[in-house]
């Protein structure tokens, strides 16, 4: 017996989901000098804290299955994890709602006018653009 077979993914219920996710999304951290510390509950928003070696830069993460903008997360100095197609993005929550909505995405939706928040379950070839500096 090998106890070393792959999963499929999608054979994963979501709490399953969510614990391969921070494993895989802090491993890529840990190339970039981070170490991550996963939350039993949503601090402040986080599922974890990403700290760097320097020992002064600790980012509050929030894991998502794609990407995500969501009023809750306004000023709270929050980062979104998630992937797309293999790829890694890590972006300030804040940042990339300024950047999508300068680029006339999302306003006008009934899910972020009247919701306050909107997701891609696919990225197009412009968001991917726009993310492309969030890619680790």
């Amino acid at each position: 017996m090998t106890i070393f077979n792959k999963i499929t993914y999608s054979q994963l219920n979501s709490r399953q989901k969510e614990n391969y996710n921070f494993q895989k999304v802090a491993a890529h951290l840990a190339d970039y000098g981070f170490n991550c510390l996963r939350l039993s509950d949503d601090w402040q928003g986080a599922d974890f804290i990403a700290c760097h070696i320097d020992g002064n830069l600790f980012l509050k993460v929030q894991l998502k299955g794609r990407l995500n903008i969501d009023m809750r997360y306004s000023g709270k100095d929050i980062y979104i994890a998630f992937c797309d197609g293999g790829t890694w993005y890590l972006y300030p929550h804040d940042e990339v709602k300024d950047l999508l909505l300068a680029n006339g995405l999302m306003a006008g939706s009934k899910s972020w006018d009247e919701g306050g928040g909107y997701s891609w379950p696919y990225l197009s070839v412009q968001v991917k653009a726009l993310l492309q500096k969030y890619a680790i």
